[in-house]
């Protein structure tokens, strides 16, 4: 396999148990992760100390780094202004973390909007408010990376270009989501060939329109093969994160506005490890064939 690419995966979707994460991707391995649920809690409600004592030492026991940090940050109603205020904080001590860990990315994104409004009324408002986040990013050297996803401002790929581009900050780039944008209605090549430039960091899932569920990566309408081998034709180097979304886990019911196993296709039989161990052995087949 291409030595330039690292596969790493959201750990929680396994178990919301740490060392049963730390235990299956190591006995896959994988050495990577990316950190988001850590016992049932989400990494933005740790401390510093809290990941000093209790986290790291579990990370070097298995020998696993952090790739990124799967932060809420960004999952708040733009017009919160507490709420924006409190995530700023989050964002500081997430910032900490990552620097901590070795780790240079940590995962954001642009903000629920009001269910029924014009969303591109809402452009300046995101833009300055994630202009204050790559701020923080920028003082600690860590890369904000935004992901497309549903509901909130950055969508689909007009979107997420605009803001990639006004944010125009080197702190401030693009996670690839296939999954999402299709959920989203949109052709997931023409969104890798306009954001292309932007992105530095790939998550692995895929799903289908008929019904806007999540399926096996490489089953679906993401295109993951023939975007895959264009990336790599492009130069891409760094992570493939798997996040499976095959079965239901702890850690989706904060992700989703809607009813959790809404976006799960029905994996009877399939317990956390299997469809982790099931996304990855689709993506491997994938990058032999590539």
């Amino acid at each position: 396999m291409n030595k330039d690419l690292i596969i790493s995966g959201f750990s929680d979707e396994i178990s919301s148990e740490f060392d049963t994460q730390l235990s299956v991707v190591s006995k896959m391995g994988m050495n990577y992760i990316s950190l988001r649920g850590i016992d049932g809690k989400n990494i933005g409600e740790f401390t510093l100390d809290e990941v000093k004592e209790n986290v790291l030492p579990r990370l070097q026991k298995f020998n696993i780094g952090v790739s990124s940090i799967g932060s809420p940050i960004g999952k708040v109603f733009v017009s919160d202004e507490d709420g924006f205020v409190k995530q700023k904080a989050i964002l500081e001590n997430l910032c900490k973390i990552s620097n901590l860990l070795h780790c240079k990315y940590i995962r954001i994104f642009s903000f629920y909007i009001p269910k029924g409004e014009d969303v591109d009324n809402y452009k300046d408002e995101v833009i300055s408010k994630l202009k204050e986040f790559a701020a923080i990013a920028e003082r600690y050297d860590v890369i904000l990376i935004h992901e497309n996803e549903k509901d909130i401002y950055g969508d689909i790929s007009r979107r997420c270009k605009e803001i990639l581009k006004e944010v125009g900050s080197p702190w401030f780039k693009a996670v690839f989501d296939f999954a999402n944008f299709v959920q989203c209605g949109e052709d997931a090549v023409a969104c890798y060939d306009l954001l292309k430039d932007e992105i530095v960091y790939i998550h692995i899932k895929d799903a289908v329109t008929t019904d806007n569920q999540n399926v096996v990566c490489g089953t679906g309408e993401g295109m993951i093969p023939e975007i895959l081998a264009q990336a790599i034709h492009d130069g891409y180097k760094g992570f493939l994160t798997l996040e499976p979304h095959l079965v239901l886990f702890d850690s989706l019911k904060d992700l989703e506005l809607e009813e959790a196993s809404n976006v799960i296709k029905d994996n009877k039989g399939l317990d956390g490890e299997g469809g982790y161990k099931l996304q990855y052995e689709s993506l491997i087949k994938i990058l032999q064939n590539i």
